[in-house]
């Protein structure tokens, strides 16, 4: 064993005729009375106390620690004295992700986790704390969604710690804590008439962005960000490269969500409605730094731009601009009529007209035709007289007999 026990109750010294005796210490009765003492991987000598009448333990205890550094599986005991809040802060300090993720996994754990968890140390953490947490984001009103967004970062997180050696195991995938699931709803796509009530209702120098948007199937953002060269009006195409984002309220430019650019087809209604849009109103030239505001700047000529001649504020917009067209065709201000809503119409109108659901999710930028499925997988058209004729067609002309099996004819 490559640590020993220290009786701190008995010491051994020289008796009469030079044989070793055992001696009572000064601490003889008192406190915990053996102490494991081993050197850990970081060359820093560790230990353990145990009360008396348990020194089988102690070296139970030993062997183990012993074992797990063999096997690479040690974790010293004082870095799960760590909180969770310092955790929190050097985990977020190491993560490489997109500026908008990183703001926004910062305030969910700010704002959702630290002030419940953040006080506990890591090796305290036990799965009831986590579900007392969860019960309380649900006490708080937030979307079941979300719920599960948040979730997932502070099980990310605990995962790191264990990739860390820090704590053995996250008591986030405990057997007993089970992730908030998400209402099951079904998306309902806007119909034509509300799709053609809003665009009447916007400002003419906005009414573009919905064809767009349910035209081709593009995000509130990419439709910030479109510039006039990524629009191929000769060969009906959309190249869709770039979004406009806002990192704390500042405007960048971005790749489009996943990072993937994609090219959409350009239907001819919306390519007649660009093109009288650019003769009316030319382009405008913007700088924005790229991915973050301190990143490097970036221009494009966009095809969208405020009053005051530079980009559109997406918050802006949407709350003097969406808003009172929504008002104005008596649809409501919901969070599930926003531009977003515009996509979920481009889904419904190329589904029903028999498009792929690979295609579509090519089409909307969507990392997974799985994905695209699973969410409008309900707006498929299902239609009984389609399938008995179609199953009809494939029968037709053929002959059919009452005669059952017959032997083969003699050679």
């Amino acid at each position: 064993m490559a640590g020993h026990i220290q009786d701190r109750w008995l010491k051994t010294e020289t008796g009469p005729g030079g044989k070793p005796v055992r001696v009572k210490t000064d601490r003889h009765g008192t406190g915990m009375r053996y102490r494991a003492r081993y050197v850990g991987p970081d060359g820093t000598e560790k230990s353990k106390s145990f009360p008396d009448r348990q020194k089988r333990q102690a070296e139970q205890w030993l062997a183990q620690v012993e074992a797990d550094m063999l096997r690479g599986q040690f974790i010293d005991p004082r870095a799960g004295r760590t909180t969770v809040k310092q955790h929190s802060e050097r985990w977020l300090a190491s993560l490489s992700m997109d500026a908008g993720t990183f703001v926004d996994t910062e305030r969910r754990i700010r704002l959702h986790v630290l002030p419940h968890l953040g006080q506990h140390a890591l090796s305290a953490l036990r799965p009831t704390h986590v579900r007392e947490w969860l019960r309380a984001l649900q006490g708080q009103g937030l979307a079941p969604a979300y719920q599960r967004v948040i979730f997932a970062n502070l099980c990310t997180m605990l995962t790191a710690a264990v990739d860390d050696r820090l704590i053995p195991q996250n008591p986030c995938r405990s057997a007993s804590v089970r992730a908030p699931r998400p209402d099951a709803r079904r998306i309902v796509p806007w119909t034509r008439d509300r799709v053609l009530a809003v665009r009447a209702a916007l400002p003419e120098q906005y009414r573009p962005m919905v064809g767009l948007a349910g035209g081709c199937g593009m995000r509130q953002g990419e439709v910030l960000g479109l510039a006039v060269e990524a629009v191929d009006l000769n060969d009906g195409l959309v190249h869709v490269v770039r979004q406009v984002k806002l990192i704390r309220n500042r405007p960048v430019f971005a790749p489009s969500k996943g990072g993937k650019p994609r090219t959409v087809p350009l239907p001819g209604h919306v390519a007649v409605a660009l093109e009288k849009h650019i003769t009316r109103h030319p382009p405008v030239t913007v700088t924005l730094p790229w991915r973050e505001p301190a990143g490097k700047p970036v221009t494009a000529s966009l095809l969208f731009a405020g009053h005051s001649g530079r980009e559109v504020n997406r918050n802006t917009f949407n709350r003097w601009t969406w808003q009172p067209a929504l008002r104005a065709a008596s649809v409501p201000t919901g969070r599930e009529n926003g531009m977003h809503a515009l996509r979920h119409f481009y889904a419904s109108v190329l589904l029903d007209a028999g498009e792929s659901v690979k295609a579509l999710s090519e089409y909307l930028g969507h990392h997974d035709p799985g994905f695209t499925l699973r969410t409008y997988t309900h707006l498929m058209p299902s239609n009984e007289r389609r399938t008995r004729e179609a199953v009809d067609r494939a029968f037709e002309g053929a002959a059919e007999t009452d005669d059952g099996p017959q032997a083969a004819p003699a050679a």
